[in-house]
């Protein structure tokens, strides 16, 4: 090698100072997505793209959440026609299977879904785990209270850190941590015909692909539910290995949060 030294101490200052910086910016956010599986990320490309501000938080080392493994680890998805039209766009290759199911890589998927949501604005943070919500004066949620996953998991007592939005989306999947959250430690009601978590079904891929689109929405105040945990919240049946109502999900969120800001 020619040129500069490599300085290590450099290194350590460039890597602080920019993660200092960008997480600085991103204090007050329009939009936080608690989750990086398809459904997030979805949403965050659609509203990243539309000039909002966004973040989503991650608690795992790898953004994906469930896709990357396919079904029973062999790593490909199914779409609908439907779904297919949103893989087309992001320019994910398909395959036609038979009419009405197209087979796509789970990692080209995931991977195109990460680069877009960057290049679209949005900002991804892994490692960082949602451990609480801000709620307002008038019972909305305002934001997502932050810690690092491994303080969490070492169990030890270090306070976190706060974020606040003007929306708050819940895309964790299956364990619905933030709706979990909402319901253990606020009043707040939900949007459910109990006003609480209705519990997540058996598998039935046509009513559950179904279901996740019609349940994404606003749960409570402030915060809209996608992905596998609006059907859990909603007592609505699992999908399995077929995604296309995830990224459905997503962007039906997106587009009905960027309506309300544009009103704001």
């Amino acid at each position: 090698m020619s040129g500069k030294k490599i300085d290590d101490v450099m290194v350590t200052r460039a890597i602080i100072d920019g993660y200092a910086k960008k997480i600085l910016s991103d204090l007050e956010l329009e939009v936080a997505i608690v989750g990086a599986g398809p459904a997030g990320l979805m949403a965050a490309y659609e509203l990243g793209r539309k000039g909002h501000k966004v973040a989503v938080f991650e608690r795992n080392l790898a953004p994906g959440g469930g896709m990357w493994g396919g079904g029973l680890g062999y790593n490909l998805i199914v779409v609908q026609d439907a779904a297919k039209v949103i893989l087309d766009k992001l320019g994910v290759s398909t395959q036609k299977y038979a009419p009405g199911y197209y087979t796509a890589s789970s990692i080209e998927t995931m991977g195109t879904l990460i680069v877009k949501a960057f290049k679209a604005g949005a900002s991804i943070y892994n490692l960082l785990a949602f451990e609480d919500v801000m709620v307002s004066a008038d019972s909305r949620i305002s934001g997502v209270v932050l810690n690092w996953r491994a303080i969490l998991v070492a169990n030890y007592h270090v306070d976190p850190v706060s974020i606040s939005a003007n929306y708050v989306v819940e895309a964790t999947g299956h364990e619905m941590s933030v709706i979990s959250k909402v319901v253990t430690k606020t009043d707040i009601k939900l949007a459910t015909p109990t006003g609480q978590i209705m519990g997540e079904r058996s598998m039935n891929a046509e009513l559950g692909e179904a279901a996740v689109v019609q349940n994404t929405g606003e749960i409570a105040p402030g915060l809209f539910v996608v992905g596998m945990a609006a059907n859990a919240v909603m007592g609505s049946h699992r999908m399995g290995p077929i995604f296309g109502g995830m990224l459905l999900s997503g962007q039906k969120a997106a587009k009905e949060i960027h309506q309300r800001l544009n009103k704001m």
